[in-house]
C-alpha cells in the first residue's frame, strides 16, 4: 500500500454537508459523481495533499443508507492508494482478510474517481472498513 488515498464520510445531505465541509476546509469541492453500481452520490475535497469523499445514498438499498440507519453519519471507510489491486488482494486473501467483492469473483469494480476498488470486511480489519483503490490508466 502506498498511502491513504481517501477517507470517506457517509453523509445524509451532500448538498448540506458540502456547503459545511466548505466552510470547514476554505475550499469548494473540487469534484462531484453518481457511482450507480454503488446507489451513492460523491464529492470530494482536497486538503492540502489529502482526499475526503462524502457520500449520500441515492436510494435505500445503498450500503451508505444502511450505515447511517445503524451508525448515523461520520467516518465510513479509509481508502488505501495501490499499484496493483489483484496482487494486493492475494496477499491480503492469504494474509486472513475477507474481501467483500473479490475481482477473482465479480471482476473489478469501478468506484469514483476514476478508481478501481476493493473493499475488506470490517470484521477481518478492527472493525474499520478498508477500500483499496487503483487509478484506472488509459491506454492511448
Amino acid at each position: 500500500m502506498n498511502k491513504i488515498e481517501h477517507i470517506g464520510i457517509a453523509v445524509k445531505s451532500l448538498e448540506n454537508s458540502n456547503e459545511l465541509f466548505s466552510k470547514l476546509f476554505g475550499v469548494p469541492s473540487y469534484k462531484t459523481e453518481t457511482v450507480e453500481s454503488e446507489n451513492v452520490k460523491t464529492s470530494f475535497f482536497k486538503v492540502g495533499t489529502n482526499k475526503i469523499e462524502l457520500l449520500e445514498a441515492t436510494n435505500e438499498d445503498s450500503p451508505i443508507a444502511k450505515f447511517i440507519a445503524k451508525k448515523g453519519e461520520g467516518i465510513h471507510h479509509i481508502a488505501f492508494d495501490v499499484d496493483d489491486i489483484v496482487a494486493e488482494v492475494k496477499r491480503l486473501t492469504n494474509a486472513g482478510f475477507v474481501v467483500l467483492n473479490d475481482p477473482e469473483v465479480s471482476g473489478l469494480k469501478k468506484g469514483a474517481d476514476n478508481k478501481l476498488v476493493v473493499f475488506l470486511h470490517p470484521k477481518t480489519t478492527n472493525g474499520v472498513l478498508i477500500e483499496l483503490c487503483q487509478e484506472i490508466v488509459l491506454k492511448e
